[in-house]
This record gives C-alpha cells, structure tokens and sequence, in this order.
C-alpha cells in the first residue's frame, strides 16, 4: 500500500527562506501548495488561499523518522507482543500523532503496523504522519525477537511487532504474506539487541541462505530488507544476503563501511534510544543484562555515522524509542547533529530518508511533492536549538496546517 491520501489543502507561505532538503543555499521565495502538492515557484494563479507569512523564518521538508516503533507500547518486548491488538492500536494512534506534532510529517515503521492502522490512517480516521510499515519484524528461535527468557516455558510464536519464522520456506511464505498485507519493506533481526534476553549483540543472526530468501521475495515486488545489526561480522552477512537498509550499526568498521557503500546500502542510525536508555531505562524496567549491553553500544554509534559517512554510505536518522522514551525523538536531532553538523543532519531527515523510502514525493520542496514543511521562528542552521528546542515549528501535512493541541 504506496498510495497516500491528500486531505487536498490549499496554502501560501510567504517570504521565508526555503530549504529544499538538499541544497546547502536558502532560496527566499513564496511557497504554494494547492490541493496537498507543491506548485512551481513561479504558479501564482491561486487567489484568495490561506496565507502564512514567514518573514525571518525557514521552511525545511517535513521531517521523516525511518526508524519508529509505533506498537512498542514499553521498554519490555514480551509485554508489547502479548497486549490486545486494540490498545496497542490506540496507543499507536498517541504516539503518531505526537511525533507528527514534533515535525515528523512521514514514518517507517520497522517491526510493527499493519494494513488496518494503514487504511484508518488514509482514511483520515485520525491525524497522522504519512505511514510506511514493515509488520512485524522477523526473528529466528532465540535471536533478538525472540522475548522469552532461557527458563520461561512460554510458546511464544509471535505477536504485532515481533514474529520468530526459520527456515528458507516458511521465511519465504511470511515475506509473501506481508507484502500482500502492504508492507512497504521487510524487516529481519540479524544480530542480537539491546533489549532482548538471550542473544550476544555481535553475533550474526539468521543464515545466509534465509537473508537471501528474505531479499530476493521482496526485491521480485519491488520491496527491499531492513535489517536489525550491530557488530561489523552481521552486517557483512546481512550485506551478502542482499540487505539494503542497516539499522543502528553502532559497531560498525571503516572496512564493512566500505563494504556498505559499494553494496549502495543505507545506515539508519539510531543514537537517542541507547542515551535514553542510559538515562531512564533502570527506572523503566530494563534488566541489568539490557542496561549492560546498552552500555556496550552506547558511545560507538557516533564513530559509526561519521565511518559511514567518511566511505560514502548515506546516512538516514531513526529515533527506536519504545514505551515512555518516545519523548525524546527531537533528541535525536541533537546527538546526530553533533557528529554529522546541521545541513547533513536536515539532509538526512529529508532527502536521504526519502531516498531510503524510494519516495520522490516527500523530503523536498519543490513542484508535485506532498504539501508537507516545517515553518521555523527562525534558521536552523545559525540557531541549531529551533530543532529541538520548545520554539516548535509550525507544522503543515498536505498543505494543511497541523493544530498543536489536537488529537489525544
């Protein structure tokens, strides 16, 4: 499910700076958008519209987060997958309309979501940022999806965002079954995780011949693999598998940066989870073997970004926050900003995720993209602060100016 509703507004943003998601030079022209999409700067045949003016401003591209989690209701996976599908959709329904209030006007969902929250969302059931979705995350018998601990004699098989599938046939039969379900990417644990009971971080998960079942189905529609991966040796195996999207990577080498760029993958890093989690996560019931191996991936995530970069990968930006963390999502602009600088910064949460979605109709301003920007009290890149500071931006989705109040 690609399609994406236009709630159809019609709008003129005046006098600001426009930064078009990837140009490091700010254009001062008049924006319009008509029905939902961007018209050419020169289009002024629009009278009587609504009218912003953002005189002393910059308007950026609505941001996009590649990396949420809207179902992981808490820090406490075996919980998340074993709540009803109809609080955890309510609750999925907060937490999007919070992140879309923060700035975030598009999400990927990586481990969660399904066509129904999808077509309440089209639908326009309720006020959201435009939603792309994996389902649930796939995990072999004791790797990172795997939320049962050694002496539980829980059968655990699967739940909204986490499901344990071995084996070349039945991997190839769930990838299937989610692309007829609309997911727009697949997503595979290949290392272990922070959060999960059992698994060793740096150990590469699922055989090659798996990964290569898991690539190969969703390439045939079109669709490409997330994949869940830590340590240098996974993604290495992940790449070979045909992997296109690495998420975190916090122990990533110069040589497997290499080995990502030549392959033409994504790193999507993640660096506010594990500060959060470093911070909150005791109080929040994380174990004393998930805060331990938090700590081991803690302050690598950044060398990360700045080996990735150096090689030539293109860095996204995903904030992970689960449970009572989601707050901190504008965090994340800070800690990334502070490896990368501003513009990569707002190039990563513009046009290379956008990139990354395979979507040329988000990310950017400019004629017959999405009427979604950000309107700043100011310019980012002389007052780093405005991204996540209290002074919000004004947030338009489709050309339609988003309440600050609304929603729960």
């Amino acid at each position: 499910m690609t399609h994406f509703r236009t709630r159809g507004g019609s709008l003129r943003i005046r006098n600001g700076l426009l930064f078009d998601g990837s140009s490091a030079a700010l254009v001062e022209r008049d924006l319009v958008i008509r029905d939902g999409v961007m018209l050419d700067a020169d289009d002024s045949a629009l009278d009587g519209i609504a009218e912003i003016d953002a005189r002393g401003g910059v308007v950026t591209p609505g941001f996009i987060d590649a990396h949420l989690h809207a179902y992981a209701v808490s820090l406490n996976l075996l919980h998340n997958e074993t709540r009803h599908l109809s609080y955890v959709a309510l609750l999925a329904r907060k937490r999007l309309g919070a992140a879309l209030r923060r700035g975030f006007t598009t999400v990927r969902d990586v481990a969660g979501g399904d066509a129904g929250l999808h077509t309440a969302i089209e639908q326009g059931l309720f006020t959201s940022p435009r939603y792309f979705y994996s389902g649930a995350a796939l995990s072999q018998t004791g790797g990172h999806g795997d939320p049962t601990s050694p002496d539980d004699t829980l059968c655990f098989h699967g739940g909204p965002g986490l499901e344990i599938v071995d084996g070349v046939n039945a991997l190839r039969i769930a990838v299937r079954s989610r692309l007829h379900g609309g997911a727009h990417a697949i997503k595979i644990m290949a290392s272990g995780g922070v959060t999960s009971p059992t698994d060793p971080l740096k150990i590469p998960q699922y055989s090659l011949a798996e990964i290569r079942v898991v690539s190969e189905e969703a390439a045939r529609r079109g669709s490409y693999v997330a994949a869940h991966a830590y340590s240098s040796e996974a993604i290495q195996h992940a790449l070979r598998g045909g992997v296109r999207s690495i998420e975190h990577g916090n122990l990533l080498d110069e040589e497997t940066a290499r080995a990502m760029a030549d392959a033409g993958a994504y790193l999507v890093p993640t660096l506010v989870t594990y500060d959060a989690m470093s911070r909150h996560g005791g109080e929040l019931g994380m174990t004393s073997i998930g805060l331990a191996k938090n700590a081991e991936v803690l302050d690598l995530g950044k060398t990360a970004i700045e080996r990735a970069s150096g090689a030539g990968v293109p860095v996204g930006f995903g904030s992970d926050l689960m449970g009572g963390l989601e707050s901190e999502q504008l965090h994340g602009l800070r800690l990334q900003s502070e490896v990368s600088g501003v513009l990569e910064l707002l190039r990563s949460v513009t046009s290379v995720n956008a990139a990354l979605l395979r979507n040329d109709r988000i990310g950017r301003i400019g004629p017959g993209a999405f009427g979604d920007v950000l309107i700043f009290d100011g310019n980012p890149l002389d007052d780093p602060a405005l991204l996540w500071s209290d002074r919000r931006p004004r947030v338009v989705l489709d050309g339609v100016p988003v309440e600050p109040g609304f929603g729960p």
